[in-house]
C-alpha cells in the first residue's frame, strides 16, 4: 500500500507518508507488521527489500533516504560519494552516511550521518542522481584520508584503473592542500598506487609483494607464442626470471567468463592457457585471498622462485 511512496531501492520516507496522509501510528504498525523497518529518524525501507539485500545496498539505501531529506548545503562525500561512483567496498565501513557540509558546519555524527568540515570550490563538487557529491579527485583524496593504507590503494587504484583520475590530477589536487592535516598520509598512499591494478585482490598483492621486499613485477603482460599467436595478459611477471603470479579470485571465473561459457569452461579455459605459459618456459604461481590473509608461506615460496630463476 506504500510502495508507490518508495524509491526505486524501497526507500521512504516520513515526511511523504504523512504527506500522504499515513500519520506516526500507522508508520508504526507497519514496522511491527514487518511491512517498514527504520533505517534512520525519518528514513525507512521496504523491510523484504531490505532483508535481501547487501550490506553495500543497504548503505545506498541509507544514503537515497539520507540525501533526500538534506537541501543543496551538503554535498555526498568520502566513502559514500566513492560507493556511488562504483568503487569497491572492501574494508571500507558501511554503516554511516558520509557528507561533507557546504557552508561551514562542524564536524559531527549524527543519526547514522558523519558531517565533515572541508572546504569545497565550485571544482569540487558536481551533481549526480539530483544531489551535490564531491567529484572523483576530491572523492578520491577524501577517501584516503579515511581508510587505512591498504582499502585505500584499492580505492585510489580503483579510480586511476577506470580513467576517472590521473595520477597527475591527484598529485596537483593534493599539492594545493600543503596545509590539510592528511597531506602526508595521503601522500604516501597515492605513491604506493597503480592504475593496471584491476581488482582487490590485485592491489593487496602488489602491496604484499613491495612490503616484503620482493622485486617490483610487471603488471598486465601480454604474452605470445613464438610465431605471435597471443596467449594471454598475466596479472603480475617478472619476464627476465621467466616467473608469473595469476591471482585467483572468483572474479575471475563468475564476471570475466565468454558469452555461453560456464564456471567450469572459463576454469578449464584458464588451465589451458596455463599449460601453454609453461610450454614457453613460464613459472606460473596461483595466488588466492588465502595467500593474502596468511601470507607468510607463499611469499617464501616466491621468493624462492625468484631467486632461483635469476641464478
Amino acid at each position: 500500500m506504500i510502495e508507490h511512496l518508495c524509491d526505486d531501492l524501497g526507500v521512504v520516507l516520513r515526511r511523504d507518508m504523512v504527506a500522504a496522509g499515513i500519520h506516526d501510528s500507522a508508520i508504526r504498525r507497519l514496522c511491527r507488521g514487518g511491512v517498514l523497518v527504520r533505517l534512520r529518524h525519518g528514513v525507512y525501507a521496504l523491510a523484504g527489500r531490505l532483508e535481501q539485500s547487501t550490506p553495500r545496498q543497504r548503505h545506498a539505501m541509507l544514503v537515497s533516504g539520507v540525501m533526500r531529506l538534506y537541501g543543496d548545503d551538503v554535498a555526498l562525500s568520502h566513502t559514500s560519494a566513492s560507493l556511488e561512483y562504483g568503487s569497491p567496498d572492501w574494508q571500507v565501513p558501511l554503516g554511516l552516511v558520509h557528507m561533507t557540509d557546504l557552508f561551514g558546519a562542524g564536524e559531527r555524527t549524527q543519526a547514522s550521518v558523519r558531517h565533515h568540515h572541508g572546504e569545497c570550490d565550485v571544482h569540487d563538487v558536481t551533481r549526480r542522481n539530483g544531489h551535490w557529491i564531491t567529484t572523483p579527485i576530491r572523492t578520491a583524496l577524501d577517501v584516503a584520508s579515511v581508510l587505512p593504507r591498504e582499502a585505500a590503494v584499492c580505492t585510489l587504484d580503483w579510480f586511476l584503473n577506470q580513467s576517472l583520475v590521473t595520477r597527475d590530477e591527484l598529485s596537483a589536487a593534493l599539492e594545493r592542500r600543503t596545509q590539510w592535516q592528511h597531506h602526508l598520509d595521503v601522500m604516501v598512499k597515492l605513491d604506493a598506487t597503480s592504475a593496471e591494478s584491476e581488482s582487490v585482490g590485485e592491489s593487496r598483492a602488489r602491496l604484499l609483494f613491495q612490503d616484503h621486499g620482493l622485486p617490483r613485477p610487471v603488471l598486465q603482460l601480454d604474452l605470445f607464442e613464438p610465431d605471435g599467436t597471443f596467449i594471454g595478459r598475466v596479472d603480475f611477471a617478472w619476464p627476465e626470471r621467466k616467473v608469473i603470479v595469476e591471482f585467483d579470485g572468483k572474479v575471475k571465473y563468475r564476471e570475466h567468463r565468454r558469452p555461453g561459457e560456464s564456471v567450469e569452461e572459463a576454469v578449464m579455459r584458464e588451465k589451458r592457457r596455463e599449460d601453454r605459459l609453461r610450454a614457453q618456459g613460464w613459472l606460473v604461481v596461483r595466488m588466492t585471498w588465502q595467500d593474502l590473509e596468511h601470507p607468510g608461506q607463499f611469499v617464501a615460496r616466491l621468493r624462492t622462485l625468484v631467486a632461483r630463476a635469476a641464478a
